[in-house]
């Protein structure tokens, strides 16, 4: 907007009825919308739980920890934000209960309060005001921040957040907030019809706290369900207007396909109508062609993606839209073949993986699964299969290569084995006498240097420093570096301020390639990762022989 004397706008989106709605892909697409009008937006998530992060959190429980450039480990939602927008998010973007109290008890026991019997209200809610208090003073630049709420309306841990934010409404100026409620409406098969009384329930609970919703996306099998009846249906209960009713179903290919969706009701001109926005349309031209892409490839590959928490998706949440982006970039559906590491353990990699264009082995943590992530490295360098390690991916193809070809059989992690004869990943000295578990890896993006002459060089267009995001504990082992240089494993890329190894490749094979970082917390839509990227294309190269 560039509008020097304009005020931070801002916009809430809450969920009812039912968790897991989508509310996070809603936001991103809206906040796709509103910059293709040329607005500057900036996104953040409150999260209810009692952990200060997910760091600590099971995959199974959490799903995928997604880390920012300060080293902040947040909830996977935030991968949504920066994808689907262009805002490089902080730890300020993510706040939990456990952070809410942590730092009232803090300033609690330093006496911040003067002696006064300390409350729920204002000392939990001013607090959380305070980080959207923080956020606007940090980003003077921005003109829209938007807030996704964690959890259902109604849910007792969920209660401070909105009340805080009732308070916040009130001190900004209503004409200043949005308040956006994503909602199911759920199908009985037996009536074949769709319900709307969760929904009125679900906005009388947040009538009761004192915020009506100015938006309520509906969250529909298919927007045909949301007939003109049951529009004004809601309408007249939920005390806003019909066009303030929008269905947002679910996606047939891609959830790229969200922000389209969502235009199609007009929803980002709701948004900046009452914020008291004026500004021009939006431009999706470019997004409709990125989905153009997903649904019209002109070619298809099979990719392997071989780790142990295969049977949950989130867990390698930003892996799949990263090779959903670099397919897309190569107009290329990719075809994922999800392994469990544990099976190949108990067969074989050739038996459980099969033909497939390309193998790749994702970061985790433990050793369960890892003896079956080497056989999967071994068997794609020895048949010429394009290769991509991440993180714990690395350290495996180091073991691997050290095992296989450097003979030094008793190769391991020390994180694997602690007494094993061969490190060949180990902590390194800081890391040892670290008992917390949580904030305490090597976290956030770290500088590093290229060397020409690479594939990671050619990749990264001969790029001399790279800046990747990192999350883990464990290093390769140094004091190896020159035995197994002697056997043609190449070093291309090491941090710049330890000297860490940050990439080894195989230059004898047409595409093998494994870094310690995560790349695929920097990967979008219409800009894939290189490294992705060139994933992508080496295994197109082979799959057309």
């Amino acid at each position: 907007m560039n509008n020097p004397d304009r005020k931070m706008k801002y916009v809430f989106v809450t969920g009812g009825v039912v968790s897991s709605l989508g509310k996070g892909l809603a936001a991103s697409s809206l906040g796709a919308l509103l910059e293709q009008r040329g607005i500057k937006v900036m996104m953040q998530k409150f999260d209810p739980y009692l952990n200060v992060d997910p760091g600590t959190m099971s995959p199974y429980q959490h799903g995928e920890v997604y880390v920012l450039d300060d080293g902040a480990e947040c909830d996977l939602d935030l991968g949504h934000y920066e994808r689907f927008t262009s805002g490089v998010l902080s730890r300020n973007n993510n706040l939990t209960s456990g952070q809410v109290f942590d730092s009232v008890i803090r300033k609690e026991r330093s006496g911040a309060y003067l002696g006064k019997t300390v409350q729920y209200i204002p000392h939990v809610t001013d607090e959380i005001q305070e980080r959207l208090h923080t956020v606007t003073r940090d980003n003077p630049d921005v003109d829209i921040l938007m807030t996704e709420i964690g959890g259902t309306v109604g849910d007792i841990e969920g209660h401070l957040f909105l009340e805080a934010l009732r308070q916040f409404a009130q001190t900004v100026g209503r004409e200043n907030v949005c308040f956006i409620h994503v909602t199911l409406l759920p199908k009985l098969r037996a009536a074949g019809e769709i319900k709307t009384k969760p929904t009125q329930q679900s906005v009388a609970k947040l009538r009761e706290i004192g915020i009506m919703p100015d938006v309520i996306v509906c969250r529909v099998e298919n927007e045909d369900e949301l007939d003109d009846e049951n529009r004004r249906k809601i309408a007249m209960f939920c005390n806003v207007d019909e066009k303030a009713v929008i269905p947002f179903s679910d996606v047939e290919h891609t959830i790229y396909e969200g922000p389209l969706n969502l235009r199609k009701h007009f929803m980002d001109r709701l948004v900046v109508s009452k914020l008291g926005i004026d500004i021009h349309n939006p431009d999706i031209s470019q997004w409709q062609e990125f989905v153009d892409k997903i649904i019209n490839p002109t070619t298809s590959i099979k990719i392997a993606v071989v780790g142990k928490y295969i049977e949950l998706q989130d867990a390698y949440k930003s892996i799949y839209e990263s090779l959903t982006h670099a397919g897309a970039h190569h107009s290329t559906k990719i075809e994922v073949s999800r392994i469990d590491s544990e099976d190949i353990e108990s067969k074989s990699a050739q038996e459980v993986i099969g033909k497939v264009d390309g193998i790749l082995i994702p970061g985790g943590f433990g050793d369960r699964g890892t003896e079956g992530k080497i056989l999967a490295t071994q068997y794609a360098r020895e048949n010429n299969i394009p290769f991509f390690g991440i993180c714990l991916g690395m350290q495996i193809a180091s073991i691997e290569f050290a095992r296989n070809v450097c003979n030094l059989s008793d190769a391991n992690s020390t994180e694997f084995d602690p007494d094993c004869a061969e490190p060949i990943i180990a902590l390194q000295e800081e890391q040892q006498e670290i008992e917390s578990k949580g904030g305490t890896m090597r976290l956030g993006a770290c500088e590093s240097i290229v060397f020409p002459g690479t594939l990671a060089a050619k990749i990264y267009e001969n790029a001399e420093r790279i800046s990747e995001r990192h999350r883990h504990r464990y290093e390769f082992n140094s004091a190896y570096k020159e035995q197994m240089e002697e056997q043609g494993l190449v070093f291309s890329s090491v941090s710049a301020l330890e000297g860490l190894v940050e990439i080894i490749e195989v230059p004898t094979h047409p595409h093998f390639i494994a870094v310690q970082y995560h790349p695929e917390f920097k990967s979008k839509p219409n800009f894939p990762h290189p490294l992705f990227a060139g994933f992508i294309e080496a295994a197109i190269k082979q799959s057309k022989g």
